[in-house]
């Protein structure tokens, strides 16, 4: 299609979490500091040997692996979400959240400071075979501000006028 690695890594960077590696031939410093700036995990030149390969994928998957086991999740001195038991806590009080409630919690808390549209959100969310629209999401954010708002001042999901939300800290 014409994509170059660098291009395809930065235009999928936002919506993978897996390790992305580069395995290339081509070795300058500028080159391998662009994989990685472009969203790269590893950069990996030619030649390479397979046990090398297999072990740099091996350790990337521990990794992964590693950080994912950390459901436990602190954003304030005020807020613990916890994402392997769906709970969520201000000040030590639970805050009862609804099932997709939640998941939208979860995905821009994960995702802190990036933009989300509604329709992309939706899509994220209830599939691309949902069986509503996109306006669902507005009502589930009234609701989570809403529940937020019987323990904290703290306004954690943010409205960027004319594109979606996002997540401050």
């Amino acid at each position: 299609s014409g994509t170059n690695g660098l291009e395809l890594c930065s235009s999928i960077r936002n919506f993978v979490s897996c390790p992305i590696l580069f395995l290339t031939a081509r070795i300058s410093e500028q080159d391998k500091i662009s994989g990685l700036m472009a969203g790269g995990d590893d950069y990996i030149t030619k030649p390479f040997s397979m046990k090398e390969l297999l072990a740099r994928v091996s350790a990337h998957l521990r990794r992964e692996e590693r950080s994912s086991c950390k459901s436990l999740g602190k954003f304030s001195e005020e807020l613990i979400i916890d994402y392997g038991k769906r709970d969520v806590y201000i000040h030590g009080q639970p805050v009862s959240l609804s099932k997709k409630e939640f998941e939208i919690v979860q995905l821009l808390s994960r995702h802190a400071g990036q933009v989300f549209d509604r329709e992309r959100m939706y899509e994220l969310l209830w599939g691309i075979d949902g069986t509503g629209d996109s306006t669902v999401i507005k009502e589930h954010i009234r609701k989570i501000r809403l529940k937020f708002a019987e323990y904290t001042d703290k306004t954690y999901i943010a409205t960027v006028w004319g594109v979606g939300y996002k997540w401050i800290n």
